[in-house]
């Protein structure tokens, strides 16, 4: 793992935790291991990389200083459909960028996102996709690859339309 993967690593670990995902202490000191490893520089670094398993409960913590050290602290908006906005995005560009499975991910905007914003427009694309790749039959025609592609590509439109600012609408 490079530098800017292991930065990379920790901002996801950073986004996925205030989105509400539970991310282990043992994940945690294992993205402060890889970034210690990468040659990421930051004082309560080592701290994190070098607990032990008896002391997994302090990680979130330094974690959370790993990530201010670093400037990578995130808070998603307070806003509440601002937030799900975030999330949608945050979600899409993984599904771009593949460290998320798009029959996962458009599951995630989908259930947590679309249905609580009442199913918007600019998130159809990938409600559609999710239903598809949710209920895909050999019979279709199309394969299950096919499908997949779709779903970035409705996630990269999600992405290149995203406006400036908050979204809150």
């Amino acid at each position: 793992m490079n530098h800017d993967d292991a930065v990379q690593q920790l901002r996801r670990l950073a986004r996925a935790r205030a989105f509400g995902t539970h991310v282990g202490s043992d994940r945690l000191i294992q993205a402060g291991l890889d970034a210690l490893l990468a040659d990421v520089d930051s004082p309560s670094l080592a701290l994190l990389a070098g607990l032990l398993r008896s002391e997994e409960p302090e990680a979130p913590a330094l974690f959370d200083q790993v990530l201010e050290e670093l400037g990578l602290a995130f808070q998603p908006p307070a806003d509440p459909r601002a937030e799900k906005w975030a999330l949608a995005y945050w979600i899409a560009g993984q599904i771009v960028d593949g460290s998320i499975d798009p029959a996962a991910g458009t599951h995630l905007i989908w259930a947590g996102v679309a249905s609580e914003l009442g199913y918007p427009a600019d998130l159809l694309p990938l409600v559609s996709c999710a239903f598809d790749l949710e209920e895909w039959q050999e019979s279709w025609g199309v394969s299950i690859e096919a499908l997949k592609d779709k779903a970035v590509e409705a996630a990269e439109q999600l992405l290149r339309s995203r406006p400036e600012g908050d979204r809150t609408a």
